[in-house]
């Protein structure tokens, strides 16, 4: 959420935010300050009344007989317009809170302008592509992964992991956990339903919220552990000396992927349940300091995937492939061999006190005064699609698979051997 004071202030860069974000169907920036205008002046004609009440309610205290008779009338039409004016106040309030949490946080000076994915840029490519002597198969067609049961169970999108697939997933998280820790991240299981005060807090409401399942009491499944993490300490005040803190997390996601239909219909790419690793990160204010931790955070990611040996582009997002509340984005894509591309496989985020305002998490600084925290977040490993591309990757001849040598000792052994699919 953005100050109402940053808005009437910065109302062009806001706009142009809306703009540039494509979101220009979802809120009225000129509409959301004609409000702000008419709730100001109803804030100072319900200070006048207010005001006027006390004085006569003094003056009435000290007179007796008709003059107090007359005052009291006049403090008793005073009182009632107070209240109409207090209510009609109210009724502003809860409608500009409502119309601000539509409103997008402006990108980042460098953040390209773009319509849509086609506009991201390539900032840099690591790792050298594999070569094959071989044709090569699909992760789907190494006899690991079954979607056909899993659709037949779960529906489209579902699938099932069997044996070395379970081992090699849960090595891949556990080598996760441990590598994140081993970088100070305080490691943690979290919630998997939550309020939905905190996917609001979190900014994916009210955008998202009809890509998120709900259950009979009004629970939302987490689409990420971020949601969580994030709003771990809402509403409390930290201390600027405990400040970064880090926070990481390992969960379940759910995503109805709604809109998503007639996309990756084949393999694990786009599933309505996976289980991932991430990284959250809360620091004093300054953009340069939330900047500073975004490269490092995105360092972690690159970090893990060639300690994988895995080759990876990092991509910078542009304006309209980027979430509402982003201020800058990497996402990470790790090649697919079988697809011949990368696909995304990590998502590197900041958002300043984009999500902090709405979740009321503050620090004290050193000069006592109270102020937003920033927030950043990160993907660490995210299966089955980091699965998907060690299979594909380490895949031999035999249609048995290498595993990673970092993997090694968490599922104890080199190689899986071939099963049939």
């Amino acid at each position: 959420m953005l100050d109402i004071k940053f808005i009437r202030e910065n109302s062009d860069l806001v706009k142009n935010a809306v703009k540039v974000k494509k979101l220009e169907s979802t809120v009225d920036i000129d509409e959301i300050l004609k409000l702000d205008r008419n709730y100001a002046e109803i804030l100072k004609r319900v200070e006048d009344h207010r005001g006027l009440k006390n004085e006569l309610s003094n003056t009435i205290s000290k007179l007796t007989g008709e003059e107090k008779e007359k005052l009291i009338s006049e403090a008793t039409g005073v009182k009632n317009e107070l209240g109409i004016l207090e209510a009609k106040l109210k009724e502003l309030r809860i409608k500009l809170n409502e119309m601000l949490l539509w409103v997008p946080n402006p990108p980042a000076t460098d953040v390209p302008v773009g319509n849509g994915e086609e506009d991201n840029i390539v900032v840099r490519k690591e790792g050298r592509t594999p070569t094959f002597d071989f044709k090569v198969s699909d992760h789907l067609d190494l006899g690991i992964i079954n979607t056909g049961r899993g659709a037949k169970i779960g529906g489209f999108r579902g699938y099932f992991l069997k044996n070395d697939g379970v081992e090699l997933e849960k090595a891949l998280l556990n080598y996760a956990t441990d590598f994140i820790r081993s970088k100070g991240f305080d490691f943690f299981t979290v919630p998997w339903t939550v309020k939905p005060q905190y996917l609001v807090g979190t900014g994916y409401f009210p955008w998202g919220e009809e890509d998120h399942y709900k259950n009979q009491d009004g629970m939302v499944l987490i689409g990420t552990a971020e949601v969580s993490l994030t709003s771990y300490y809402a509403g409390e005040v930290l201390e600027e000396k405990d400040l970064p803190i880090k926070l990481a997390g390992i969960s379940p996601c759910f995503r109805r992927e709604v809109g998503s239909y007639g996309k990756d219909t084949r393999g694990i790419f786009r599933v309505h349940q996976f289980t991932k690793v991430e990284q959250v990160v809360l620091l004093p204010e300054g953009e340069e300091l939330s900047r500073e931790w975004h490269e490092k955070m995105l360092g972690h990611a690159e970090e893990l995937l060639k300690n994988l040996e895995l080759p990876y582009q990092i991509l910078l997002m542009c304006s309209a492939d980027m979430g509402a509340g982003q201020r800058k984005k990497y996402d990470i894509e790790t090649w697919f061999p079988f697809q011949n591309k990368y696909r995304e496989t990590h998502s590197d985020s900041y958002f300043l006190d984009f999500q902090s305002r709405r979740l009321n998490i503050k620090y004290r600084n050193s000069n006592g005064k109270l102020r937003y925290v920033s927030t950043l977040n990160n993907t660490v490993v995210a299966t089955p699609r980091l699965l998907a591309t060690v299979l594909e990757n380490y895949q031999q001849k035999d249609g048995s698979v290498k595993v990673p040598k970092v993997l090694q000792k968490y599922i104890g052994k080199k190689v899986i051997k071939a099963v049939s699919n």
